[in-house]
């Protein structure tokens, strides 16, 4: 019950919105179940884990350029 466009957008990754009836039959003809549960939000200690991974990768990252660029008198300069 869906146009050949529509299913060629999915398919291909390029649909710009799927309504939910659409998305029910999806689900009814693959024999999926959708279900909807409410967002929370994270909690301080999940935030807070979060954030020093993001600033840990960042570091690493930092590090990363850093031993690329060789000691000068007045500075560093690329390899």
């Amino acid at each position: 019950h869906m146009s050949r466009a529509t299913l060629s957008k999915l398919e291909n990754g390029t649909i710009e919105e799927l309504g939910i009836r659409k998305l029910a039959r999806i689900c009814e003809v693959l024999n999926l179940e959708l279900s909807v549960k409410p967002r929370r939000p994270p909690t301080l200690d999940e935030a807070y884990a979060q954030n020093r991974m993001e600033r840990e990768a960042a570091f690493r990252e930092t590090d990363q350029v850093l031993s690329k660029l060789a000691p000068l008198s007045h500075g560093y300069h690329l390899r």
